[in-house]
């Protein structure tokens, strides 16, 4: 494992602390939670864009040809 020094405003500190003392963390093992969660957000839009970039149009519309229609439901009312 790594160590690493940041500095962080104050009041990004303060929130970090505040919900990490909510879920039962420290600091030190919050934010490298955080910074994990990040990774994973930047990591899937980025294999989601190539895997879009790979795609072609006919399979898309063949794929949704088989898809019956059926009316879009919503948890309080139907569409």
């Amino acid at each position: 494992m790594s160590a690493v020094t940041i500095n962080l405003p104050e009041s990004l500190f303060e929130q970090s602390e505040s919900l990490a003392a909510a879920e039962g963390y420290t600091v030190d093992q919050f934010l490298p939670t955080a910074a994990g969660e990040k990774l994973a957000v930047l990591m899937t839009t980025s294999f989601l864009r190539s895997e879009a970039a790979a795609g072609r149009r006919e399979a898309f519309d063949r794929y949704m040809a088989a898809v019956p229609d059926a009316p879009v439901v919503d948890s309080d009312r139907i569409v």
